[in-house]
């Protein structure tokens, strides 16, 4: 497996984005200034971080404390390739939510970030039913850093704390598989305010803001 599969999930969006792009300007002959300035500027996402020092006990408890009462049980369970249909259609439904430019992705895709051996797969279940879903990546020399690859919820239970209990079990895993991860790393694009407001609750702080072009994920 190369690197490149490492990206291939938001390759796939950005590719489609701009492909989007591409289509509205020849559809109609012009596309708005905001979307002009994307496609001259490029995707601007925010990077933030959360050194594992400061996930203390007293940090944990906090967590817990702000969903307990929200959410009466979800249960967490490691991905396998038979569930790669339902993650991706918790994914479709999740980020037609968020203010990301979307475009739907398939399992094909899916399946090559699956396939990976530094990427895990958690899927949440509530009463009964797959509602969430996440994707952590293990990056640098060492794989001293827990990428938050992916975090999604059906619409139906966003705002519940669904998402916190999935972010406290990949934690969980973290701890129990990958004791030398020295940082937990995410990424939010600048517009998607409910996807920052989450991250940032979870303990997360900006260090930096990255921008990805169409160029950048070209083969």
């Amino acid at each position: 497996m190369t690197p490149v599969s490492k990206i291939e999930l938001k390759k796939n969006r950005i590719r489609a984005f701009f492909h989007t792009l591409e289509t509205e300007k020849k559809e109609k002959g012009e596309i708005s200034e905001e979307l002009q300035k994307v496609e001259k500027e490029g995707m601007e996402y925010i990077q933030l971080k959360l050194p594992v020092e400061r996930i203390t006990d007293e940090f944990e408890n906090n967590l817990r404390n702000k969903i307990e009462n929200k959410i009466i049980r979800a249960n967490i369970r490691e991905a396998e390739e038979k569930d790669l249909d339902i993650i991706k259609d918790i994914y479709n439904q999740a980020w037609l939510t968020s203010n990301t430019p979307f475009r739907p992705i398939d399992v094909d895709t899916l399946d090559k970030i699956f396939k990976d051996p530094d990427t895990i797969f958690l899927i949440g279940k509530i009463y009964g039913r797959d509602a969430a879903f996440a994707i952590l990546d293990f990056e640098g020399p060492n794989k001293e850093y827990a990428i938050f690859a992916g975090l999604g919820v059906i619409p139906k239970f966003q705002r519940k704390g669904l998402g916190t209990i999935v972010g406290m079990a990949c934690w969980n895993f973290i701890k129990e598989n990958h004791p030398h991860v020295k940082e937990l790393r995410a990424e939010v694009y600048k517009n998607n305010e409910v996807s920052y407001g989450f991250i940032k609750g979870l303990g997360f702080e900006e260090f930096g803001v990255k921008r990805y072009r169409k160029e950048d994920f070209e083969d």
